[in-house]
């Protein structure tokens, strides 16, 4: 099985169940999960039930991982993902039709108050760090570093039908026509986005939109003059059809994303966590719980690497298991962002 060419199947449910025997015999670049002894799950588990998991377009990658890894061992539980983006997720989440959903971004105050007006208690769980990725095309020549005060020219709201052309942005870049594709406003990817280039949140309207990540990469790889963004694990996906740009967030040092930016931190502003966010009344469900804890137990952070993102340092992920274990239920964030925001700090 070739793993991560399988996880970007993005903008539908994938129901996984049926799959479940073949990939289990499957070999190659798939890593097998080992489950917690506390899970009590093994080869061949009686334990049965249905996970509901819907959200992020970027976590989508590691909870169909997760899923399907998972699954193998336990045949009789339907974990069904489904990609509706963060801010469709939560939609879904907080009117109680999902049991768990993915975030690349912290749950907001509206957020917040929309779960508390239905009732909806949930448990905040970090999974994996991500490098915001911007990328042109591999005929881009010229732009191999760009300042945040560069992509807020673009992207700012009063961009709109002004900055058209390269040069607009730098003076020595060609006149050439820009083309900008991104993640539409449902997406938590163009919320953190817009938020850490100084654009509060709002962009141009202007631009090619897709909640399929997918569809940005096909839009940027097909347009000389293209620029999109998206997670680190679709340009690692994608690497023969997309060049990334290092990104200088104004002290003049360009950093390249990558998994070792990431984890060390000079990758900033566009470094983030990804979440997941499980309903406290369904947490205690066997076959929920088992599902948790397969994704946060460490001996299966290996998925998180293999999809391309990167693992969250032990001294956090242990925070995390003991936020499930615990059953904290809130977010730490208190509907405000992540950017600039140590993990170890706040859990």
């Amino acid at each position: 099985m070739v793993l991560n060419k399988k996880l970007l199947r993005v903008g539908y449910s994938s129901a996984l169940v049926a799959m479940m025997a073949s990939l289990a015999a499957c070999g190659g670049g798939s890593q097998t999960a080992t489950p917690d002894a506390d899970t009590e799950m093994a080869a061949g588990s009686d334990l049965s039930g249905t996970v509901l998991v819907d959200g992020s377009s970027t976590v989508f990658p590691v909870s169909e991982a997760m899923a399907e890894e998972f699954g193998a061992a336990n045949p009789g539980v339907a974990v069904t993902v489904g990609v509706s983006g963060t801010g469709g997720g939560f939609k879904k989440f907080c009117a109680g039709e999902t049991d768990i959903t993915g975030a690349s971004r912290p749950i907001s105050q509206e957020e917040i108050d929309l779960c508390a007006q239905a009732g909806i208690e949930y448990i905040e769980l970090p999974i994996a760090l991500d490098g915001l990725t911007v990328v042109v095309s591999p005929e881009n020549d010229f732009a191999e570093c760009l300042t945040t005060d560069e992509l807020l020219t673009m992207w700012e709201p009063d961009a709109q039908d002004k900055i058209k052309n390269w040069n607009q942005v730098r003076a020595d870049f060609p006149d050439a026509p820009l083309g900008l594709y991104g993640p539409g406003t449902d997406s938590g990817t163009y919320d953190f986005f817009m938020d850490a280039i100084g654009a509060d949140g709002e962009s141009r309207g202007d631009y090619t939109a897709s909640e399929d990540d997918n569809v940005i990469v096909q839009g940027v790889s097909g347009d000389a003059n293209g620029l999109g963004f998206f997670g680190l694990a679709y340009f690692t996906e994608n690497q023969d059809k997309l060049k990334a740009v290092a990104i200088d967030s104004g002290n003049g040092t360009c950093v390249e994303p990558s998994a070792e930016t990431v984890a060390d931190g000079t990758y900033v502003p566009l470094a983030r966590p990804e979440f997941i966010y499980v309903k406290q009344s369904v947490a205690e469900d066997p076959a929920i719980a088992a599902f948790v804890n397969f994704y946060i137990s460490p001996d299966n952070a290996g998925l998180v690497d293999e999809v391309g993102y990167v693992q969250l340092p032990e001294e956090v992920n242990e925070k995390v298991i003991s936020r499930f274990e615990n059953k904290t239920v809130g977010s730490v964030f208190e509907g405000k962002g992540s950017i600039g925001v140590k993990l170890e700090e706040v859990l």
